[in-house]
């Protein structure tokens, strides 16, 4: 994520977010912004010394905050909650 766009986004947003998803895009319409963020594909701290498959992410989630200089923020977060994650053998 550029630089300038995480110094933005830190103003809004939670630490562990910045750290956990990458900024992919933002749609402004007239009364309306909207912010669209991935999950990084990374296991578990936990898990890092373990053999482990991604089985894909669970839904996303849409989240409206409140509203800057008066447009509604509307947040998508693409697979918040989290990967699933396998243990291979």
């Amino acid at each position: 994520m550029p630089s300038a766009t995480a110094s933005l986004l830190r103003l809004f947003l939670p630490d562990f977010i910045i750290e956990n998803f990458e900024f992919t895009g933002s749609i402004e319409e007239e009364d309306t912004f909207h912010i669209e963020l991935e999950e990084h594909n990374n296991p578990p701290a936990e898990w890092q010394d373990m053999n482990v498959l991604s089985k894909g992410f669970f839904p996303k989630i849409v989240v409206q905050d409140f509203p800057i200089r008066g447009h509604k923020v509307i947040f998508t977060l693409n697979g918040a909650g989290g990967s699933m994650w396998k243990q291979v053998r």
